[in-house]
């Protein structure tokens, strides 16, 4: 191995790593599994919907890599604590977590239901906190552990009726900090991923009119809208060695957009 592959791989490969991706069956989640499996390590995917996830790891083997999936409703608390035995009977206990999976209830707050609301919170704040809880301590115990939550613009702001997205995902930063409080001093580094607008089944209807497009790519510094790729460079680096020393920070990848 040359001296420039084995500064890679020593600081960025993830090789005898494991990961549990929430989402990882499409958009960021999937992209975001694809990446850590590439750096090396061995990903279980975990998503709703048995079909996608079955393909999504059909994907993953078929490229060379070690990828299992469980299927749970992550707004189900106990079937979420049962997926996540699951994973741990394919893994063993991970060394990485990505909670990527989300849901984008976005009515006027007017309309916003309670059934809605919580549906929000249940599956974009309470699953991370819960597999945090599960996960976090044994990493810590092992001194070493990488969580990557996704965070988003409506963190920071309001626009586009952020109703409960807005409020779970400005918690999911609040969270990635306190659970970075209680466990980097132990290795352990915890940090949020906030995409810009970005090319995924979630922003679908927004993509299929240029004209809103359009304006959205012209509120970025890059000139354009993101790619579920976009952000792989900058998961791989959060999983790694690399940021030993990056913890409770929320990461915008946005093409600026979240200053401008």
């Amino acid at each position: 191995m040359s001296a420039q592959h084995d500064f890679l791989d020593r600081h960025f490969g993830l090789r005898d790593r494991t990961a549990l991706i929430t989402g990882g069956s499409s958009g960021i989640g999937r992209a975001i599994a694809g990446a850590l499996a590439s750096a090396g390590a061995r990903v279980v995917v975990l998503a709703r919907r048995e079909a996608p996830l079955r393909t999504a790891v059909e994907e993953l083997r078929a490229a060379g890599h070690r990828a299992d999936w469980v299927a749970a409703d992550l707004g189900d608390r106990d079937a979420l604590r049962a997926a996540a035995e699951r994973a741990v009977g394919f893994v063993g206990e991970p060394d990485i977590l990505v909670t990527a999976a989300g849901v984008n209830h976005r009515p006027p707050l007017d309309d916003l239901t309670e059934a809605q609301w919580d549906t929000t919170m249940s599956v974009n704040l309470d699953a991370p906190f819960l597999l945090g809880q599960r996960f976090g301590p044994s990493m810590a115990g092992r001194g070493w552990g990488r969580i990557i939550h996704l965070a988003s613009q409506q963190s920071v702001r309001a626009f586009g009726a952020s109703g409960a997205y807005g409020v779970s995902k400005a918690a999911v930063s609040a969270l990635a900090r306190s659970q970075a409080e209680a466990w980097s001093r132990h290795g352990v580094c915890v940090n949020a991923l906030a995409p810009g607008f970005v090319r995924t089944p979630l922003t679908r209807a927004v993509f299929d009119d240029p004209v809103r497009t359009e304006a959205m790519a012209a509120r970025t510094m890059a000139g354009r809208n993101g790619e579920a790729a976009d952000l792989t460079g900058a998961a791989v680096f959060l999983a790694s060695d690399a940021a030993r020393y990056m913890t409770g920070q929320t990461l915008f990848v946005d093409g600026g957009l979240s200053v401008t």
